[in-house]
């Protein structure tokens, strides 16, 4: 498993301590990801969160270039945006994923011979008074990225990730599911990403604030390593590449 670290170049992240509001600090965050063991960063512009005020493009470019360009000097960097410019300037500037949120980006990754991480979202930013209602909310998020895999293939993507959006329109109990349809997502033959990261489902899980919720997050990886979950995407770096280590020791995988 491996660890995409998350730089938000953005003032309005759900967690505070992921808020990189400057391009110098973002800079710095993702050099100490670097450090610590990530293998690569995604850097954002906009927050997705629930009632998240979308930016501008224009706004998105100031944010996001500047922090990949630095970065990219560092190691392999991915580009967190819905946004075909934002993306096609972030490659231009070095990046070399585009993790796309929206699952539409597809078609930019493989013209401009990137990797791609699509994921299923029921909207994005994630509506806060959204209750989507689910038949079989695996069958769904599994049937969806399936198909947006084989668009992504058609479209000449060669790296790709599939991630089914954990928290984006989905219920605590939704995400439950999903966590637990793992193995079944990872036997699709194609890699899967996972964003489980201090998210507010492990909030209705356990109580906690934001600021708490490390435990929780860390105690979603040894199922995830389990299932064969290739990349995962955190906040807190240093204490991930830990934990896998610990559990590849003790389970030998």
């Amino acid at each position: 498993m491996r660890v995409l670290g998350i730089v938000n170049a953005t003032p309005d992240s759900f967690w505070a301590g992921s808020r990189f509001d400057t391009v110098a600090r973002a800079v710095a965050a993702g050099q100490r990801m670097f450090s610590d063991g990530a293998w690569a960063v995604d850097v954002g512009g906009e927050s997705t969160r629930p009632g998240a005020v979308p930016v501008s493009v224009e706004e998105e470019l100031d944010r996001v270039v500047p922090v990949v360009s630095a970065l990219a000097a560092r190691g392999r960097v991915s580009v967190d945006t819905r946004n075909a410019d934002v993306a096609e300037a972030a490659v231009e500037a070095g990046a070399t994923i585009v993790n796309d949120v929206s699952g539409k980006l597809y078609d930019v990754a493989g013209r401009l011979g990137v990797g791609y991480i699509g994921m299923h979202a029921h909207t994005v930013p994630v509506l806060p008074d959204a209750a989507p209602s689910y038949v079989d909310v695996c069958a769904e998020v599994t049937g969806y990225l399936t198909s947006l895999a084989e668009a992504a293939r058609a479209d000449g993507v060669r790296e790709l990730w599939l991630d089914p959006g954990i928290g984006f329109g989905k219920n605590a109990e939704d995400n439950v599911r999903l966590l637990r349809d793992l193995p079944r997502l990872c036997e699709l033959g194609i890699p899967v990403a996972l964003g489980v990261s201090r998210k507010s489902f492990l909030g209705a899980l356990t109580g906690r604030p934001v600021d708490d919720r490390l435990p929780a997050s860390l105690a979603l990886l040894a199922p995830a390593l389990r299932a064969g979950v290739d990349l995962i995407r955190v906040h807190d770096v240093a204490e991930t590449v830990d934990t896998i280590a610990v559990l590849k020791a003790v389970w030998d995988l």
